[in-house]
């Protein structure tokens, strides 16, 4: 195996998983003349019609995957939910950022919750679930928080795998509805919800984009605004516990970090991580220089960071199932607002199939 870096134009990049976030490398590949290689277990991924090529097979098959990543120079991913075992046997032929550990870990909320409180970091009060034995300590931990959300370990996201409780009869329930090991964390009394959208490069160094705020319906994010309105003591607080995440796991590229802001005081709470693009960082295609997705091509084939800074004010409005028909009227009322259709061939309640993008002036902050 041999990895030049940087990588020269020309080179392929791999990219595993085929949704939007892999659309969208895909296209910021393309601008800095890659070319790109996704791989996905869906015929209809909608990364699929802006790829160079594309492989679509079992995240088990393991002759695909070496056929895949024999014909990259460089492995990333677009989500994390890729099997471990399948970026490892990537990684024998070609590099992997980031590394595999990132993604075992996130994939696990115990092994992220676990992490996290090794690092020394503040999140919400949480008891981890695995079998009915802790059920009776968990129904004291509810007991003493009145309020909790109980969310299965693997495969849960955008709202799905969570149940909110608040009597031991529900939280049995909801266990026992889930079928498998869960985090029950209690409900915390937050301002509001940010985001950290950083990028560390081959050299270490991370830079941070500004916080969104985000606003959420049904589990699902609806709205990311920035600037966020909460002080800027505690957005430099959030982006300082991002860099020293990325830093405990060797990050290359552009990670994603949930934040809850406590009311008063400066404090911020790790909500979760995530070890890839953000949606939640759609609004700097816009409103940046450099968009989250261009600087993770740029980090993953060890080219220099680019600028985080931002030109204007956004608002990005996720398009969920049927919202993404109206895409007509959004154009006709404003004729600023940057559409994104994602090429997803069917419309279901609460699917992603695109976004709206609203610039403004920068507005000066008191």
């Amino acid at each position: 195996m041999t990895f030049r870096e940087p990588l020269p134009p020309g080179a392929t990049i791999g990219i595993f998983g085929g949704g939007q976030l892999g659309r969208f490398l895909a296209v910021a590949a393309a601008k800095l003349g890659f070319r790109t290689a996704v791989y996905s277990s869906k015929e209809d991924s909608p990364a699929f019609q802006v790829a160079s090529q594309h492989w679509c097979a079992s995240y088990t098959d393991e002759v695909a995957l070496a056929d895949f990543a024999q014909n990259c120079d460089v492995i990333t991913f677009e989500f994390e939910n890729v099997p471990a075992a399948a970026l490892q046997i990537a990684a024998l032929r070609t590099p992997v950022w980031p590394r595999a550990r990132a993604a075992a870990m996130t994939q696990d909320r115990i092994a992220e919750k676990r992490f996290l409180t090794a690092l020394g970091l503040d999140t919400a009060p949480y008891v981890v679930v695995e079998t009915d034995a802790d059920l009776v300590a968990a129904a004291a931990f509810l007991a003493q928080h009145g309020r909790g959300i109980l969310k299965i370990a693997r495969e849960g996201y955008d709202g799905k795998g969570q149940a909110r409780v608040s009597s031991e009869a529900e939280l049995r329930d909801a266990f026992a509805d889930f079928g498998a090991a869960c985090v029950l964390e209690g409900m915390v009394d937050f301002a509001l919800e940010i985001s950290v959208i950083a990028v560390r490069g081959a050299d270490g160094a991370v830079s941070a984009y500004d916080c969104p705020e985000n606003r959420h319906r049904d589990g699902i994010l609806h709205q990311s605004i920035v600037p966020a309105a909460c002080p800027p003591a505690q957005q430099v607080a959030a982006q300082e516990i991002a860099a020293r995440i990325a830093a405990a796991l060797d990050y290359r590229g552009t990670l994603g970090v949930e934040f809850f802001v406590m009311p008063g005081g400066e404090h911020v709470l790790v909500n979760e991580i995530a070890p890839r693009v953000h949606n939640s960082g759609h609004w700097t295609m816009e409103a940046c220089v450099i968009s989250q997705f261009e600087n993770h091509i740029r980090a993953v084939v060890g080219w220099p960071i680019g600028s985080v800074e931002r030109h204007s004010d956004a608002v990005m409005t996720n398009l969920l199932g049927s919202d993404v028909l109206e895409w007509q009227d959004i154009l006709n009322r404003d004729a600023g607002a940057s559409l994104h259709l994602y090429g997803k061939s069917e419309i279901k309640d609460g699917r992603k199939l695109g976004h709206v993008t609203q610039l403004s002036p920068v507005e000066k902050q008191p």
